[in-house]
């Protein structure tokens, strides 16, 4: 038995109960999903709390009876008559999507009968750790136009402790949410009702936390032989004809006319760096060329879909394209992957999970550039050593991809880094280099991210530490606080020193109680507070706090500074 059986045969049990408590409603589809399982409903009024609870009873109830899962097959007439019967109209419309003349069914209790095609546990009673977690709102079949029906969502496993595990792991994900943290910690918002839905607005302290990462990105980038571009944030329609794009990607993309041509806010950053390559003729001893650009997209993602800062409208992306010789392909990759690792170790982040994600059913190209453009990213990830899944049919309609999600605090996956092998663009817009035989050669692309869209990179940051960044991305680093008024001016000079070191500082002039403003700094996550009153003035010391750890005694200025700037340097907590 496998969880995702297990899971399965649990979203079967929650649709029997539901249909024993509400025999009107209506089933749609009830999968195993990562976590767990859902299942949708037509339902008139929408499911409560109360109703969750009521489902659980009877699931248990279902549980305790342990009902055979019985399998049978039907003649998809036979199946239609069935489901017409039991008046369900999804299921009817899932029997005639299905080619195949034959179909299986489901029974169990008295009267439960489900299209699936399974496979379920041998009965019920091999349930024994479950928890129903939340309801939402889902489209048939996700389209927009279709009915709106409720999604109830849950979870399954093996044994208490594992249910009981996932479930703390799940309220301390609560605690971690970024979309709450953010604005607490005056980091950023998403919310503006006047400027639209999925857009960020980074505050001071937000806008500081970007800028290190950023600043970070442009001296590595810098440092590996990459050259910065920037380009254009629209772009005329025909550019992404020629690139695919509006073939593959129109629902998502914004277009608009301008003296009656049509332009394109830019998804993609790729077209744009192609442009710069073909801006002058390219010699094999150019090659490889690196371009990288922060740039920023905008996708017209639907309203369901938006997530915090994970799923935007409008994102920056760490984009790379690399121009290079075949003979050259598999050396960037490998460097490509050095990169992320080395990239993900210095924001914390130890351990990933790599899949290669090969041609989908519609895609540009020919097999025979798939089939090597494919092999080359297998070679480098077996030539570095790294076990990787394969995800079937998943890559760009361009080309195979490399990616690797970072797990985070709580062993969750984040997409972040891909690396995409690309024979095809090449060839549409015409890319050439001279060889050293004086003939036209067309390059190999690769389009790569380390860390993906930046904002969903600080999401992942913010959910990772909690919002408790190491001191080295920490947006103010040092809090002064003076006792008196008239410990302002040493709390200025502190300040300034501080800063000619490269430490961000604040000074907290607030009116408020000593405690008061401890307990601020403790809150906003602080690392260091200096605490100053009129004999730290008089003898050019510090009274040192750390946060989550208290009182670390006094200190003189130069010895703290020398402490805090080695943290800075080796980028450590």
């Amino acid at each position: 038995m496998d969880l995702n059986t297990l899971r399965h045969s649990c979203a079967h049990i929650m649709a029997q109960a539901v249909k024993e408590l509400w025999p009107e409603v209506k089933l749609g589809i009830g999968p195993a999903i990562e976590d767990g399982f859902y299942y949708d409903f037509e339902k008139k009024e929408p499911f409560t709390d109360e109703d969750l609870v009521k489902i659980e009873e009877k699931m248990h109830q279902i549980i305790k009876k342990d009902e055979p899962f019985i399998r049978e097959e039907l003649c998809k007439k036979e199946a239609l008559n069935l489901f017409k019967k039991l008046k369900e109209d999804y299921k009817l419309a899932l029997i005639n999507e299905i080619p195949e003349d034959k179909v299986s069914i489901y029974k169990t209790g008295e009267s439960f009968v489900d299209l699936c095609r399974g496979p379920h546990l041998k009965s019920t009673g091999e349930i024994k750790a479950f928890k129903l977690l939340s309801v939402a709102g889902a489209y048939w079949h996700g389209i927009e136009t279709n009915p709106m029906l409720q999604r109830i969502y849950g979870t399954c496993f093996f044994t208490q402790k594992e249910l009981n595990d996932y479930l703390e792991n799940l309220e301390e994900a609560k605690l971690r949410d970024h979309r709450k943290l953010g604005p607490d910690l005056e980091l950023f918002d998403i919310y503006h009702q006047e400027a639209g839905a999925g857009l960020v607005f980074y505050h001071p302290k937000g806008a500081i936390l970007r800028t290190i990462i950023e600043d970070y990105l442009k001296k590595e980038h810098t440092k590996r032989g990459y050259e910065i571009v920037i380009t254009p944030h629209i772009m005329q329609a025909g550019l992404w004809q020629t690139s695919g794009h509006l073939e593959y990607y129109k629902e998502n993309m914004y277009t608009f006319k301008i003296e009656n041509k049509e332009f394109v806010l830019k998804p993609m950053n790729c077209p744009g760096h192609i442009l710069i390559y073909k801006s002058k003729t390219r010699s094999y001893r150019d090659l490889p060329l690196r371009f990288f650009e922060l740039g920023t997209v905008y996708r017209h993602e639907k309203a369901g879909v938006l997530h915090g800062l994970m799923r935007l409208r409008g994102f920056t992306q760490d984009d790379a394209h690399i121009f290079c010789l075949p003979e050259q392909l598999k050396s960037e990759i490998k460097a490509i992957i050095d990169f992320v690792f080395d990239t993900m170790k210095v924001f914390g982040f130890n351990d990933v999970g790599i899949e290669l994600s090969t041609r989908p059913e519609k895609y540009i190209g020919t097999q025979e550039d798939w089939q090597k453009s494919t092999q080359a990213l297998a070679d480098a990830l077996r030539e570095r050593g790294l076990t990787y899944e394969i995800n079937v049919g998943e890559g760009a309609f361009y080309g195979p991809k490399i990616d690797i999600k970072l797990k985070d605090a709580l062993k969750r996956k984040w997409q972040c880094a891909t690396i995409q092998c690309d024979f095809a663009l090449p060839k549409r817009f015409r890319l050439s280099y001279v060889d050293d035989k004086g003939k036209e050669r067309e390059p190999v692309m690769l389009h790569r991210v380390l860390l993906g869209s930046l904002e969903r990179f600080i999401a992942v940051l913010v959910e990772h530490y909690k919002g408790d960044f190491p001191f080295w991305l920490a947006p103010v680093q040092v809090e002064i606080i003076p006792l008196k008024e008239p410990q302002i001016e040493y709390a200025s000079q502190l300040r300034q020193a501080l800063e000619e070191n490269g430490v961000r500082v604040k000074i907290d002039l607030s009116t408020e109680t000593l405690n008061k403003r401890i307990r601020n700094a403790e809150i906003n996550k602080v690392p260091y507070c200096l605490v100053v009153g009129e004999r730290e003035a008089r003898e050019g010391t510090v009274c040192v706090r750390k946060h989550r750890e208290g009182d670390k005694g006094s200190q003189k200025l130069p010895e703290f500074i020398e402490q805090i700037k080695e943290k800075i340097t080796k980028r450590v907590a």
